[in-house]
């Protein structure tokens, strides 16, 4: 029996569009200045976050670690659009109160155990996820996503180690968007590849088309069930591209126009997997238009609350600094 049936894949194209919309929504407000600080989002890759965290399980605990570009991961793990969204307006309202904003937003509930500004950083918190629930004899896989950027910072090749002599259940996700803030990966590693890498710590590791949805669903079905069954750690890198800048305002002339436009044009995820749902599913255009159309009022709702949701007052400055019972 396949994994994907008429009602999977349509759930894993309305995961990729929430993405994208929501994404859409907060570019919006960061250029009507709604929306405070910076913001790095994560348009182009959706289909990583939907074919990853579709096949984690809450009821096994299952969690995650995520980067500076974690929006799409909070979505796919089913974290409140509205909450977050209020969490990116600095509202009272938000998954962490507005404390956490953009960079910083989490929600253990989901099991997502926090974005990170500083690269790297969300991959050792991951392996003590790991470690937790190996030492607790738990049945839990945890997830850490992050870029090819982090890929050459010094905590990966720590975890890594640790990772191979515990054997722990954890699953690395690098995102291979081919740019290290402004910088081509390709300058700045390597080898021929990012997963070879893992072979040095004994980790198997696996490198596939990140813009493919039901190509990462299946795999990572076969290696969430892997590491779940055998306690061991995985490795894959998933090709992809960012169709932003790194961050708003960048002027991204590290890049060409072209070069983007191709990738617009030719590797959307989202545009990709519309075709096969047509072509394979047999999935009418009526159906796609309500999704449409369902995730349209979503993002409404979630802008409409973030929007009319009051800022944190000035009293509860200090709330939620130090830990009490």
């Amino acid at each position: 029996m396949s994994l994907i049936n008429n009602k999977k894949a349509l759930q894993l194209y309305e995961t990729m569009l929430l993405i994208r919309k929501f994404e859409s929504a907060a570019l919006d407000l960061y250029s009507k200045n709604i929306m405070k600080g910076s913001i790095h989002v994560y348009i182009g890759q959706e289909a990583i976050a939907a074919g990853v965290c579709s096949n984690l399980d809450k009821d096994s605990d299952d969690c995650i670690t995520t980067t500076h570009r974690g929006h799409g991961h909070l979505l796919a793990m089913d974290a409140d659009p509205s909450k977050m969204m209020a969490e990116l307006l600095g509202r009272e309202t938000g998954l962490c109160k507005g404390r956490g904003g953009s960079m910083h937003i989490t929600d253990v509930k989901n099991g997502v155990y926090g974005a990170n500004g500083i690269v790297g950083a969300g991959i050792p918190i991951a392996a003590g996820l790991a470690f937790s629930a190996m030492y607790r004899k738990e049945n839990s896989v945890t997830a850490t996503f992050f870029g090819d950027g982090a890929a050459n910072e010094g905590v990966l090749y720590e975890t890594l180690n640790l990772a191979g002599i515990y054997s722990l259940p954890i699953f690395f996700i690098c995102e291979n968007n081919k740019y290290a803030q402004t910088t081509p990966s390709k300058n700045t590693t390597s080898g021929k590849n990012i997963i070879s890498r893992a072979s040095s710590f004994g980790i198997e590791s696996l490198k596939l088309d990140g813009n493919d949805v039901e190509n990462v669903f299946m795999e990572c079905n076969r290696i969430i069930e892997l590491i779940r069954k055998e306690k061991r750690p995985f490795f894959i890198e998933a090709d992809t591209y960012r169709f932003k800048g790194h961050w708003q305002g960048d002027p991204e002339i590290y890049r060409s126009k072209d070069e983007v436009n191709r990738w617009i044009e030719k590797k959307c995820p989202i545009k990709l997997y519309k075709k096969k749902l047509i072509e394979k599913y047999k999935i009418s255009e009526n159906i796609l238009n309500n999704t449409h159309k369902k995730v349209d009022s979503i993002i409404k709702d979630a802008v409409s609350f973030a929007i009319s949701s009051s800022e944190p007052d000035q009293s509860s400055l200090f709330d939620d600094i130090y830990f009490s019972d």
